[in-house]
């Protein structure tokens, strides 16, 4: 579906018409055009004919169980993964920001694939406007959506930003600014560049270490994002913008799950608006999750240190689908 091109097509229609449409579209959420019952004959079947509705998708997982992934084919052929996850009644949507990553973390079946290309902001937008046509048949609505799929969202940042602005109108899904949260490896222009937003997104960082060396091999771009450098770029975008950040940190067995691993990074998760999300470990390779009690042992001792800590929920480990697993193949 491509929204600019159906404006398009319409061309000198009136006003009244575009609304109709926007109100099919993102309200209704049609997946067919003959379901646009208040637009006349003609119009449906050209629109069918010139701008059709289909996004295809292969699903695979059940929501009753957590969590469903969907592979998307595009327009060129390239497929991409996206995620609905649904906890304690409310649906989060997991899109991605490009076909395959460069940055080839060694922990993340995603980078295994290389990089294929960025995905246009219509193509980020289908991935929610999929979700939504998903949840109409069980009377819902995405509740929040995060950009932690395919790729890294601050190296397509003028798409997802359009995208973003799209979702958020009222006009179309109208998913709240403060329910949109952008995750990153810390590419620091980007923070920079969010930090001037108007919308009040929320920041998440993928730390997964305190020591650059270790860092530096689990997330090759650290060479270029030092440690240092992110914490600084997040100090001055709190600064700027007065909102919580988030530390995501992965918990690997007998890489970055020590009590020594946990004491470091309470003692940089210092700033009163820092808080830490730890996972644990998705199989996707040569690593191990630790036990429950390491991981345990591991957010008590931040806890101990003050440090504001959360322990995310996994889901859809069964269906390669979580944190780290996405692989668009």
């Amino acid at each position: 579906m491509d929204w600019l091109k159906i404006k398009t097509i319409l061309g000198d229609q009136p006003k009244f018409r575009y609304q109709q449409i926007e109100r099919a579209l993102f309200k209704e959420v049609i997946s067919d055009w003959q379901e646009a019952s208040n637009l006349p004959k003609e119009l449906r079947e050209k629109l069918a004919v010139t701008a059709p509705l289909d996004l295809p998708a292969e699903f695979v997982g059940s929501i009753s169980q957590g969590s469903v992934k969907a592979l998307m084919t595009l327009a060129d052929g390239l497929k991409i993964e996206t995620v609905l996850m649904k906890l304690n009644d409310r649906y989060t949507v997991c899109v991605s920001s490009q076909v395959g990553c460069p940055l080839g973390c060694s922990f993340c079946a995603t980078g295994s694939l290389g990089f294929k290309r960025n995905l246009t902001d219509q193509e980020i937008i289908n991935q929610a406007i999929l979700w939504a046509r998903y949840l109409k048949s069980k009377s819902a609505a995405i509740d929040n959506l995060v950009f932690m799929g395919m790729g890294e969202p601050f190296l397509n940042y003028d798409n997802v930003m359009k995208a973003i602005k799209f979702l958020n109108s009222q006009a179309s899904l109208n998913i709240g600014a403060r329910k949109i949260s952008i995750s990153s490896v810390g590419v620091t222009e980007g923070i920079k560049k969010m930090a001037k937003e108007p919308w009040q997104l929320n920041l998440a960082i993928s730390l997964h270490a305190t020591r650059d060396d270790l860092r530096s091999e689990l997330i090759p771009t650290n060479k270029k994002y030092s440690i240092k450098k992110i914490i600084q770029a997040v100090d001055d975008y709190i600064e700027e913008t007065g909102r919580k950040v988030m530390f995501e940190y992965m918990l690997i067995k007998d890489v970055n799950d020590s009590d020594e691993d946990a004491k470091a990074l309470a003692n940089l998760m210092h700033a009163p608006l820092y808080m830490v999300n730890l996972i644990a470990y998705n199989p996707t390779g040569k690593f191990k999750a630790p036990t429950s009690d390491r991981i345990l042992r591991f957010k008590q001792i931040l806890i101990d240190g003050r440090v504001n800590v959360t322990l995310r929920r996994s889901l859809g480990q069964d269906i390669s689908a979580a944190c780290g697993q996405l692989l668009g193949k």
